[in-house]
């Protein structure tokens, strides 16, 4: 349940453009080179980009502590500016995750971003370990499935806990072993220093970047990394730099609690009596799975991720009525599961794709912390009486993520401290489940005074750009003309 948010785009073998930039924070400078910008080639299961947009890859060290050594292909998707006249520059987007992929999310979100694309060139790119990126495979589909089916997230007996912890060991193993070379490069400090790479080949003085959910955290490392690179910055749904694993799943089981509450608050219910409900209705899938019309059958670790995923908007909570209605008056689960799989990024044929795996793989090597069973045990009433419904789901994971993961990790909390940088702008939302409000209050702390600037968007949902025409406005002012609001303005 951690914070979210592919086919290789088309690129030319020969190499046009060689860029030479800083390499890691005061050492040796990095030769990276550009392909030249093709048509992209379509996703798996997807249409192709339309005409507009073009694919290419920027190769970067693959440790940036040996410049000279071996490298890896970011990919990079581009549509530029329409006003070619009035260009500002580039526009580099992260959308989340860790494990989402720019090239393939960017072209999809584009209409949400019009405004901006008149003066700008819309950049997105797969960071490292994801979709084209290198990106880290662990398991295959029958692995993935007998997980989900057989594996309680939430153990209930010693046999339960300690199956759940072998199989977290497992899937940390089939990483070693299926993307060895990559895995122990592909923390954040690693992603942030590649879109410092990216912003020089695209001839950018300054970075412009548009951050949302993970994005915010992967946008405070590089303003901490490269603070006199810092052009005009966005961070919206904020990830709390001052949480460690314990505490990232302390606020998750906060917000979405929160989010749900108000979601029942929303249909005329006590939000007490529908959480008690709601827990109650676990606790009898956790006894009893529910049949669903494909054979599968739903679970409670599955049920939970099903509540999880319509919480994420308000547009989605028509579809977690229709969904705790089915599964509480008809005792069947086929809603809860289709929301899950959505989720888990499992296709119609059983297919997943591999968001997890890089979230997973991306998370751990950022995180020192390899918190015990009996340390998550320890939880358990702390985070049932923060959430019934998630706290037991994420006291559990704190243990389950990283468990005998095969990479140390780099950081206890990660660094956004950004002394000397330009104003950033960092938004949060009231009503955020996934990255609740109190952390972008925490980052705009961090960056430092005269850095971070804070806006509070009173709303529901996790992210805000799009949905609240305030903040709209706000960001498009920040973005097209400059204009730093004020800090701590509010929209409502």
């Amino acid at each position: 349940m951690r914070v979210r948010g592919r086919a290789r785009a088309g690129v030319a073998a020969a190499l046009s453009v060689t860029v030479l930039l800083a390499g890691c924070d005061d050492g040796p400078p990095t030769t990276s080179r550009l392909s030249d910008w093709e048509r992209c080639e379509a996703p798996a299961g997807a249409a192709a980009p339309g005409s507009g947009w073009r694919c290419a890859t920027l190769d970067v060290p693959l440790d940036y502590t040996q410049p000279d050594g071996e490298t890896i292909g970011i990919a990079l998707i581009r549509r530029t500016a329409t006003e070619k006249s009035e260009r500002i520059g580039s526009m580099l987007f992260n959308f989340g995750g860790p494990g989402g992929s720019g090239v393939g999310i960017l072209p999809r979100a584009a209409a949400s971003y019009e405004e901006l694309n008149t003066r700008y060139d819309l950049v997105g790119f797969d960071p490292r370990g994801v979709a084209a990126s290198a990106g880290v495979r662990c398991r295959d589909d029958e692995e993935q499935e007998t997980s989900y089916r057989e594996v309680d997230m939430t153990p209930d007996t010693a046999a339960e806990e300690a199956a759940f912890i072998a199989d977290a060991t497992d899937f940390g193993a089939g990483c070693a072993r299926l993307s060895p070379a990559v895995l122990p490069h592909v923390g954040t400090s690693n992603a942030a220093r590649d879109m410092d790479a990216i912003r020089a080949a695209l001839g950018d003085r300054k970075l412009s970047y548009f951050g949302i959910s993970y994005g915010t955290e992967l946008g405070g490392t590089y303003a901490h990394l490269f603070p006199e690179n810092v052009g005009r910055v966005v961070l919206d749904a904020v990830v709390d730099p001052t949480a460690n694993a314990v505490g990232h799943a302390r606020n998750q089981a906060t917000g979405f609690q929160r989010a749900l509450e108000n979601y029942f608050r929303d249909r005329g219910q006590d939000p007490a009596e529908g959480t008690r409900r709601t827990a109650h209705l676990l606790e009898r899938i956790d006894e009893n799975p529910l049949p669903t019309s494909s054979g599968r059958e739903l679970n409670e670790s599955l049920a939970v991720t099903g509540i999880v995923t319509p919480l994420y908007s308000r547009s989605g909570w028509p579809a977690l009525t229709a969904a705790l209605e089915e599964a509480g008056s008809e005792g069947r689960g086929d809603r809860l599961l289709a929301l899950a799989d959505s989720y888990n990024g499992r296709d119609g044929d059983g297919h997943y794709d591999t968001r997890n795996h890089s979230q997973r793989a991306i998370s751990c090597a950022d995180a020192k912390a390899r918190p015990t069973a009996a340390e998550a045990r320890a939880l358990l009433p702390e985070f049932r009486t923060i959430s019934p419904v998630f706290g037991p789901f994420l006291a559990w994971d704190t243990a389950g993520w990283c468990a005998g993961w095969p990479v140390e990790g780099e950081h206890d909390t990660p660094e956004a401290s950004a002394p000397g940088s330009a104003p950033v702008l960092v938004i949060g939302t009231t009503g955020d489940p996934a990255t609740p409000y109190e952390g972008a209050r925490r980052m705009a702390k961090e960056l430092g005074e005269g850095v971070g600037v804070m806006l509070t968007n009173k709303g529901e949902g996790h992210g805000s750009y799009g949905e609240s025409t305030c903040v709209t406005s706000v960001v498009d002012a920040y973005f097209l003309r400059g204009e730093v609001p004020a800090d701590g303005r509010t929209c409502s």
